[in-house]
């Protein structure tokens, strides 16, 4: 993720005021010296950065702090706020117009920002909400700009409405809104040309489409691999254009995280969603305190349930259920573990939901030497190389049909062997597990089967 470098950082700094029983004001101002450091070093705005630390020391240095039974766990509870407030508090939404009144949200953003694929991703998005989108073609300019959008729309189950040849975008706009009346959908979302660098062109042209329609929601793309240069963006574009929030993409790729900790306290817009990878069910909701918690280091089980409950159609949620009465009753089988990896691709992969746990590390390398997707890979096509019968009934394999198994998926009969000796050890874990009272909230994996346990049998040393 963005901030795994400023999350190793701050760890390490507040591992060392939690070993100090009581903290002196000096204390606290080494720890702030490396907090600026740490935070200028992820691109985060310098005044932004000023303004941070001190509030946090005016808060560390009070007596309910500096004489607290924990201060440094008091200290890491008033960066945890600070961040918060920093990121807008609580998350924004997008305001829609009542009933079948069609909403109007405006993309616009530079040229490789990611807003076409952004689109149909807030599309997406919005159609597990219940709400009919209707996407708009409206940059005339880039080649296969209208065709990159169409197919997008059509992947994620969208209509696109494109313009006769040679419109101009404002007329493009007014015609959709035409269509998605027509058509009874309820919002439409307008997917405006990108420039390299802003110019007159864009910002009039942008003005006229406001003109010509009446515009809810402008939402502005940045590529948050852009660090301080996307906030530069966002604050001319809020000045020239007026922009309502913020969709960063990229906050997944290597890159400092600067931007996100940034534009709300330069711009005062609010940053709506986060794109967490290239498909197109990849945007996130952005969620202040849950991405302070991200930092942190304290995992965001939130954001996973919400995933989790996202993927779950009528049809799985039945299956779900079905593998969780076989889980308590210890009854999982290879056909459960099938089940388990397809849901762990929809929400991301291993390493997507043990970056949302408490406790599994920060660095997404860390991650990597936990959990190798390519080995969990290899443990499916052991799977996919049994029959049926053997699938739903893991006593059948004899080891004339391990040897057969590890021939058809390419694995030598170690791997196998030490694969089933697992799958054995976690079918006894699932057993005892499914004795145990379940959480208040309900477990993330609940209804998941064996996701919750894969990191232990599913990626065997081969």
């Amino acid at each position: 993720m963005a901030f795994d470098s400023l999350s190793q950082k701050l760890n390490d700094i507040f591992k060392r005021l939690r070993g100090k029983g009581r903290l002196t004001e000096s204390d606290v101002d080494a720890a702030m010296k490396e907090v600026r450091m740490a935070l200028l070093e992820a691109d985060v705005n310098f005044r932004v950065v000023k303004q941070f630390t001190a509030s946090v020391k005016e808060r560390a240095i009070g007596s309910d702090v500096m004489d607290g039974l924990n201060p440094g766990q008091q200290v890491i509870k008033i960066v945890d706020d600070e961040l918060t407030k920093l990121m807008g508090s609580e998350s924004a939404e997008i305001s829609f117009l009542p009933g079948q009144a069609v909403t109007v949200i405006m993309m616009c953003g530079l040229q490789g920002a990611g807003k076409t694929t952004t689109a149909a991703k807030l599309a997406a998005n919005l159609m597990k909400k219940g709400k009919t989108p209707l996407l708009a073609a409206l940059d005339v300019y880039r080649p296969a700009a209208v065709k990159q959008l169409q197919v997008n729309g059509e992947k994620v189950g969208a209509e696109v409405f494109a313009g006769a040849p040679g419109s101009v975008p404002a007329v493009i706009a007014s015609e959709a809104l035409a269509y998605a009346q027509k058509n009874h959908k309820n919002v439409l979302i307008l997917d405006t040309a990108g420039r390299l660098q802003i110019d007159d062109a864009m910002m009039t042209e942008l003005s006229d489409i406001k003109k010509a329609v009446e515009v809810q929601e402008t939402l502005l793309v940045v590529d948050a691999m852009t660090g301080q240069e996307a906030v530069n963006v966002a604050e001319t574009f809020n000045e020239r254009a007026g922009i309502d929030g913020v969709i960063l993409t990229k906050l997944d790729g290597d890159t400092r995280g600067g931007a996100a900790l940034s534009i709300k306290a330069v711009t005062g817009k609010p940053i709506f969603y986060a794109g967490m990878g290239e498909k197109l069910s990849d945007l996130e909701q952005f969620y202040p305190d849950r991405m302070a918690s991200r930092i942190l280091g304290m995992g965001d089980v939130l954001t996973l349930i919400d995933k989790v409950q996202s993927e779950m159609d009528a049809e799985s949620e039945t299956k779900q259920k079905e593998m969780a009465s076989r889980v308590g009753k210890g009854r999982f089988d290879f056909n459960d573990y099938l089940e388990s990896m397809k849901q762990m691709r929809k929400m991301g992969g291993m390493q997507s939901i043990l970056g949302m746990l408490p406790g599994m590390g920060i660095k997404a390398s860390d991650l990597e030497g936990q959990i190798d997707e390519k080995k969990l890979s290899k443990t499916e096509a052991i799977v996919l190389s049994m029959t049926p019968a053997e699938r739903a009934d893991p006593k059948l394999l004899t080891p004339q049909r391990k040897y057969r198994i590890a021939k058809g998926s390419g694995n030598d009969i170690a791997d196998v062997n030490r694969f089933v000796k697992q799958f054995d050890q976690m079918q006894k874990m699932m057993k005892q597990m499914g004795g145990m009272k379940k959480h208040k909230h309900g477990s993330p994996f609940g209804g998941m089967g064996g996701i919750g346990g894969l990191g232990s049998f599913g990626a065997p040393k081969f």
